[in-house]
């Protein structure tokens, strides 16, 4: 059972990065609308931090059926690691530093597209190849 939602977590996060990269392209001020909320508030903030665990953990746990299954152990070690460290830090110096540093990235949100797409197509193949 935990190694099934494992999976659908793990394939959750691939549509998600699809669709983030589909909407960079043809939606970008939404997008950008988007990437510029996190960090805005406590709640978001730790909402944020739930999801980046919960997939985290996921990557770890059904890594070893993937290809690449280091690549995606570190990939969820990466975001284990940072989401732990978020979360014991003010929830205001994530803020800060999403407020320095996403806006003049969303300026060119179709780069979010460029990383994206390759991203979440990669854990998709990774988990039908497997």
């Amino acid at each position: 059972m935990t190694e099934l939602l494992a999976k659908t977590i793990v394939c959750a996060t691939s549509v998600f990065l699809i669709g983030l990269a589909l909407g960079a392209f043809v939606l970008p001020e939404r997008i950008a609308s988007f990437l510029n909320s996190f960090a805005s508030s406590a709640r978001v903030h730790f909402t944020e931090m739930l999801l980046r665990l919960t997939v985290g953990l996921s990557f770890v746990a059904i890594s070893e059926e993937m290809t690449f299954s280091r690549f995606f152990e570190l990939f969820g070690w990466v975001l284990i690691i940072t989401s732990a460290i978020l979360i014991v830090l003010p929830w205001q110096l994530h803020k800060r530093f999403a407020d320095l540093v996403v806006p003049p990235l969303t300026k060119r949100v179709w780069l979010f597209g460029l990383l994206s797409l390759p991203l979440g197509l990669a854990i998709a193949a990774s988990m039908l190849i497997a």
